[in-house]
């Protein structure tokens, strides 16, 4: 599993005109899932994300996880992480999960997160989403499960 996470002071995701979901200060964390990924990496992979020390503490520090400063994830599936380059100029989608164990997997992940204690908020897998978000730093940091 792949996911990239930004630092947001507030972010929504709105399908069809309509916002589906919203957050304020917190994560947005866009996550990727291959064939290979398991509900394992995906507990692995939300647990790291529920302790991130990455809010300032009052020091100006990153020391800070979500549940310190009453944060939230919002959390939208991007399969696009796992775009292939390498050939030409149109990127392959081969190595992105197929759509059922995909979806199955962003799911479970929103749940792992959950069961963290963390609120989320996530788009509908596989829709045209239009995401607007205010990078608080700008803070950005990826993560692979297979690096974890």
């Amino acid at each position: 599993m792949k996911a990239v996470i930004q630092r947001v002071t507030h972010a929504s995701v709105t399908i069809d005109g309509e916002v589906h979901g919203k957050i304020g200060t917190g994560f947005l964390v866009l996550v990727g899932v291959c064939d290979a990924d398991t509900e394992e990496q995906a507990d692995k992979l939300a647990s790291k994300i529920s302790r991130m020390r990455i809010f300032e503490d009052d020091a100006g520090k990153m020391n800070l996880s979500l549940a310190q400063v009453d944060g939230a994830v919002l959390s939208i599936s991007q399969f696009t992480l796992f775009a292939d380059c390498h050939k030409g100029n149109r990127p392959s989608f081969d190595k992105a999960g197929k759509p059922d164990h995909a979806k199955q997997l962003y799911l479970y992940f929103n749940d792992a997160l959950r069961r963290c204690g963390i609120h989320v908020e996530e788009g509908i897998f596989a829709a045209d989403m239009k995401v607007e978000l205010l990078n608080d730093g700008p803070v950005t940091i990826i993560l692979d499960t297979d690096e974890l």
